[in-house]
């Protein structure tokens, strides 16, 4: 323990030809999976079933829905916690709870009072005595009160009686909570401690004894001391033993009546958080936490005082009191009575990795077990079959007692603090879980396990995830039996079944038949990009003059700067080869319902109105063709997605995108009236250089000339301008003068070459002989 000042307490709770094909794979496989067709929707397991919402009804480990006790909110408390319940004897209920720290009285008509309150920062445990008074134990003094059950003015720690307090026993390291109390066969108060773990037995006065309000006089006793940390829960056993289960070390001791243990068992894990003795002498004991480790630091605890302390509490308190970490699961133990002719081992009766159990008790039919992080209520056999009987929801389940006048259980939750019973119940129902088809579907028949019997079903359906509540169940149809064993329900996006139980009806696994109305495919994006080749692979091979020069093709919708290359989403770049005489065609679709789709693509040119087919039956989403095969002139690609593969011909749908426009041009320009004039240069120093003018013509039949050049004597390629500087025709005139030092000095035959580019590099070439004469 840590001392400080204040006490308060709070409860916190490069994308290759290998990546395209393995894209091609994965695509492949996607389409592989079953998308078509009628779908069957089944639930059959304890963990598909948990997904509903039950009434009055149980789930089985076996799979199987049968009648079951139902949950009644009695009262919500102003606490945090109700960490105790007593049952009394006329109806009427006793708390103990926590933030604020009260014992509430609740009567048989849900009204509570308040019998005691407390700066303390808990009541932990309440326990009605055979003298007929109340016990009630706070947390971290140490001090137990007796409390009138029937009285009309509530008490505080000034005027109730203390029959028990911690900093009155020993000396040294005293305890200093307390965990669980009991009464034995004589009257006698029992208390079960931590910070260490004892018992101490107190006393009572006679329980005739009316002197209230004078402190009656009480006589503890250290009656069983223990190595372990704390001392966690108490139960008698039919020779008269007290039964105690421990954190620590997960000890379950047997003490006799003059104090003596000894431990029977063991357990793998930590803690032992409760132990009930059933009238055939079997202990049952539940355990939580890693004995390795303790995943719980110590919890602060503040409050209104003049001490303060740190409370390294029991794992499944802190896991209470915090949400951050939980022990890892729960296992009961049965602990069998043994003879020295049949021994009998502990046996591991039950197990969940995601439950920790906070109670148990002997119900009507078998163990009953209480989890606190998930508000589960199991009823456990004796061969380990288990049934949820119930789900507190948001609540933590912390506290159980059976009722005295009725077959019900009283349990107290925590988050909040409320009184629940567990009883019967009127309704025996339950609801699905809630499927989504994915899309407008119709929905057909029920399939029901074999053997199932005294069940009615019911169905609905809607357009919103979740009805609507208040408002009629806005959004989905009313309730409609089967007919026929199919569902009256109209078609819509979500789905829901209810089935009613009879008296001895048990529900086996419940499959719905529905089939997705088909909507159709859409494409989602489309580039066409001339001039490039995907399919090139042994283009490549026999290019001359090492590799290749290569194109990146994106979709126009893509952020440059958000490109992915790992080859697995449409954001990555697809790798093509240059090639003037290919176009290449990349699109992306999808289906909502996940069908096989298969693409046809369509060329129309510019003026055109039909549509004709230029490949189908694609299964990839990009496609090279050449364009040598189609004449000159402007065109658009239009991409239809079909998917006829996952249905027939009568339902199958189609989506499509048109692409920009775009142009082939694969004839050359044509070069003609090439001609070459020299004449002499008029200059008054000799020898002068001769004048060579040249004149030529380019024209194209569909683009515009982008540019000519000209070569002398087969020397480099020199840039020329067409008359007027602007290449912005389809015909352009050229007309120039070779430099003078380029013929100075060397007469004779020249040859000159000249070559005119349209816009798509395609190339005219023409050429003609001159001389320059001797001077």
């Amino acid at each position: 323990m840590v001392a400080s000042s204040r006490l308060s307490f709070r409860f916190p709770f490069a994308f290759t030809f290998a990546a395209l094909a393995a894209v091609s794979a994965a695509a492949l496989a996607a389409q592989l999976a079953p998308a078509q067709g009628t779908h069957l929707w089944t639930q059959q397991r304890l963990e598909e079933f948990e997904k509903g919402t039950p009434q009055g009804v149980s789930l089985a480990s076996d799979g199987h829905l049968r009648q079951g006790p139902g949950l009644t909110e009695l009262l919500t408390t102003p606490s945090t916690f109700v960490w105790s319940v007593a049952a009394g004897k006329n109806g009427e209920s006793y708390l103990g709870t926590a933030s604020p720290a009260t014992v509430l009285r609740v009567g048989k008509d849900g009204k509570p009072f308040t019998l005691f309150e407390t700066k303390d920062v808990s009541v932990q445990v309440v326990r009605l005595g055979p003298d007929g008074y109340l016990y009630a134990a706070t947390l971290p003094s140490g001090k137990v009160y007796r409390l009138k059950p029937d009285a009309t003015t509530g008490q505080d720690e000034t005027s109730a009686a203390v029959v028990f307090d911690l900093d009155k026993q020993a000396e040294g390291s005293k305890p200093r909570y307390i965990w669980d109390m009991n009464f034995d066969a004589n009257g006698h108060l029992y208390i079960a401690t931590g910070g260490p773990g004892a018992v101490y037995r107190v006393h009572l006065p006679n329980p005739n004894w009316k002197g209230d309000p004078v402190e009656p006089e009480s006589k503890p006793e250290l009656f069983f001391n223990s190595d372990e940390q704390h001392i966690r829960c108490l139960a008698w056993d039919g020779a008269g033993n007290l039964i105690a289960g421990s954190d620590g070390s997960g000890l379950v001791y047997q003490i006799n009546p003059q104090g003596k243990g000894y431990v029977l068992f063991e357990a793998p894990r930590r803690e032992i958080t409760s132990v009930a003795v059933a009238a055939n002498g079997t202990i049952y004991a539940a355990s939580v936490g890693d004995k390795s480790r303790n995943p719980l630091p110590p919890l602060p605890i503040q409050g209104v005082g003049s001490v303060s302390i740190t409370i390294a509490q029991p794992g499944s308190l802190q896991a209470a009191n915090s949400s951050q970490s939980l022990p890892e699961g729960s296992e009961i133990y049965a602990l069998t009575p043994s003879t020295s002719d049949h021994p009998q081992a502990p046996r591991k009766l039950w197990a969940a990795k995601d439950e920790v159990v906070y109670a148990l008790a002997l119900g009507k039919g078998g163990l009953l077990a209480l989890t606190g992080n998930r508000g589960h209520i199991f009823k456990i056999a004796d061969d380990g079959s288990y049934a949820e009987l119930a789900h507190l929801g948001a609540q933590q389940g912390l506290s159980m007692a059976p009722a005295t006048d009725s077959d019900s259980v009283l349990i107290g939750t925590g988050n909040t603090g409320k009184l629940v019973r567990l009883g019967p119940v009127a309704t025996h129902q339950y609801a699905s879980d809630v499927l989504d088809a994915g899309a407008l579907a119709r929905f057909g028949r029920l399939e029901v396990e074999p053997g199932s019997t005294g069940y009615e079903l019911f169905t609905r359906s809607g357009n919103v995830e979740q009805p609507v509540r208040g408002r009629g169940d806005w959004g989905w149809s009313s309730w409609e039996p089967l007919k026929d064993g199919v569902a009256a329900s109209p078609a819509g996006r979500f789905f829901e079944w209810k089935a009613v139980l009879n008296d001895g009806g048990t529900l086996g696994s419940v499959g719905v038949n529905y089939l997705p109305v088909n909507s159709a495919p859409v494409v989602d994006d489309l580039v066409v990009v001339p001039g490039a080749r995907i399919n090139a692979q042994m283009l490549a091979q026999n290019l001359p003059g090492g590799a290749p020069q290569t194109v990146n093709i994106l979709f126009p919708s893509v952020n440059q700067a958000t490109v992915s290359f790992d080859g697995n989403s449409p954001n990555s770049p697809l790798q093509a080869i240059k090639d003037r005489t290919a176009v290449t065609v990349r699109w992306a679709a999808h289906d909502d319902d996940g069908d096989d789709l298969a693409y046809s693509l369509y060329l129309r040119g510019d003026g055109e109105t039909v549509w004709r087919l230029l490949k189908d039956q694609l299964n990839e989403k990009a496609y090279s063709f050449d364009s040598t095969l189609i004449p000159d002139g402007g065109y658009q690609v239009k991409v239809v997605a079909s998917d006829a593969p996952s249905h027939t011909q009568a339902d199958a749908l189609t989506g499509e995108k048109i692409g920009d426009r775009f142009e082939i041009d694969t004839t050359p320009p044509i070069v003609s009236r090439l001609k070459v004039q020299v004449s002499e240069n008029q200059c008054i120093h000799s020898p002068c250089p001769q004048i060579v003018m040249i004149a030529f013509d380019a024209e194209d039949a569909f683009s515009a000339i982008a540019r000519a050049e000209y070569s002398l004597d087969a020397g480099p390629w020199q840039f020329i301008q067409p008359v007027g500087s602007l290449s912005d025709s389809r015909h352009e005139h050229y007309e120039f003068l070779l430099p003078a030092k380029a013929l100075a000095g060397n007469p004779g035959e020249h040859l000159i070459t000249v070559r005119a580019y349209d816009r798509h590099e395609n190339i005219g070439v023409a050429k003609t002989v001159f001389s320059v004469p001797t001077k």
